[in-house]
């Protein structure tokens, strides 16, 4: 603790990408709720700074999956080198990494080795790949807390202290009727796709030109076809219009973008395009059939990748149903021709859009119950000796 201080446990949290922002920012705000006194700082993103953080610097805008280039791993390097020294003068009592473990885990090295304590939110999917790092997680880590129902038994098999808190994504859930109120004067027609592109730049550039041709073969085949685009953020509008022409072609007709309205692009589609991530649980929250993408070098594939990955499957649906209910074109080296594919035959066999629906809300029953932001508030406080000075007070005003 710094001279001078509060003598108030400090908490750093950091987050590298947009959907750790998003992570971290409803327990963040769990956590002012009980204690609005409570010192948390943070390296992450502006959701959360509305949540209540100090945040020390700005993270996520330019978040890449995969093999980082040398340039990322040396503005890395500085960032760590930073976050050292801040730790150095702050000496907080917790550092909570959440969700990137390439960039997080040294950040964590950095926290032991100050004996500060670790408590990971969102688990490092060393189940997918790499499970040897899993010595290095029971090092650096003191709980992790888990979104996905599977993982608490696995970390636990394995050593590693976890628990299952739920998913933040069905902590509150859109009120359908504000979503619909939301969609009001958008176009009409049928089929209604949206397309996903994420939030990454390098998952945009690799995938949304192919999200675009694949909706083009559905606007040649369906005539009253109309499409949205879920744009994360305002300023990728324009990048995603240039990807999207860059080949010569125009920007489809029918084809609309929204900006920061994801739920309600996913309440106003019939069916959704869209690259693997978070946004997969958004729209199985809300039951749409979905086909799934994430274009792959195949070099770096064949070179490296298909060695080191263990799961049979990559997309969160399937992961947590333990079997295909989605189709998932991962990893995908062709064009957009098998994707349009997919989509097709969701939209021409009713059985098949149905039996996805049902099956996506079957998965969702396994979050009833649980809150993700109370959960994880619930294991900090225990973890950090605090009692909740608000109790049942808190529970009261967030209803």
């Amino acid at each position: 603790m710094a001279d001078g201080a509060s003598t108030a446990p400090e908490i750093l949290f950091t987050a590298f990408e947009p959907s750790g922002d998003d992570h971290a920012s409803s327990v963040i705000a769990e956590l002012k709720l009980r204690h609005p006194d409570l010192s948390i700082h943070a390296w992450g993103g502006p959701r959360m700074a509305a949540a209540g953080a100090d945040l020390i610097e700005r993270t996520g805008d330019d978040a890449v999956m995969g093999m980082p280039g040398f340039q990322k791993i040396r503005e890395h390097q500085r960032i760590n080198a930073r976050i050292a020294s801040w730790m150095d003068q702050h000496r907080p009592a917790l550092h909570v990494p959440v969700d990137s473990p390439a960039a997080n885990f040294p950040v964590c090295r950095a926290a032991k080795e100050r004996g500060i304590k670790v408590v990971h939110l969102v688990a490092p999917q060393i189940w997918a790949w790499g499970a040897w790092r899993i010595s290095k997680l029971r090092r650096l880590t003191d709980h992790v807390l888990c979104l996905l129902p599977f993982e608490e038994e696995w970390f636990r098999r394995r050593g590693v202290s976890a628990e299952f808190i739920g998913h933040p994504l069905f902590d509150d859930i859109p009120d359908a009727e504000t979503l619909h109120a939301a969609t009001a004067g958008w176009p009409d027609g049928k089929p209604r796709i949206a397309l996903m592109p994420g939030s990454r730049p390098s998952e945009i550039h690799k995938n949304f030109p192919l999200l675009v041709e694949a909706y083009r073969r559905l606007e040649r085949e369906h005539e009253a076809v109309v499409g949205m685009v879920a744009a994360t953020r305002p300023e990728l509008e324009p990048e995603l219009r240039r990807l999207a022409t860059r080949d010569g072609k125009p920007w489809p007709g029918s084809l609309h973008v929204a900006v920061r309205q994801t739920d309600a692009v996913i309440r106003w589609c019939d069916l959704a395009i869209v690259v693997s991530g978070t946004v997969t649980m958004q729209i199985a929250r809300q039951h749409k059939p979905m086909v799934i993408v994430y274009k792959a070098g195949r070099l770096m594939w064949s070179l490296l990748a298909r060695w080191l990955i263990q799961t049979k499957r990559f997309t969160l649906p399937n992961l947590i149903a333990g079997r295909d209910i989605v189709p998932e074109l991962v990893p995908h080296f062709g064009g957009a021709e098998p994707i349009a594919d997919a989509a097709v035959q969701l939209l021409e066999d009713t059985e098949a859009a149905e039996r996805q629906r049902r099956d996506l809300a079957e998965l969702c029953t396994r979050f009833v119950g649980r809150n993700a932001s109370v959960a994880g508030a619930d294991a900090i406080e225990r973890i950090l000796g605090l009692a909740s000075p608000v109790g049942a007070a808190a529970t009261a005003e967030r209803e």
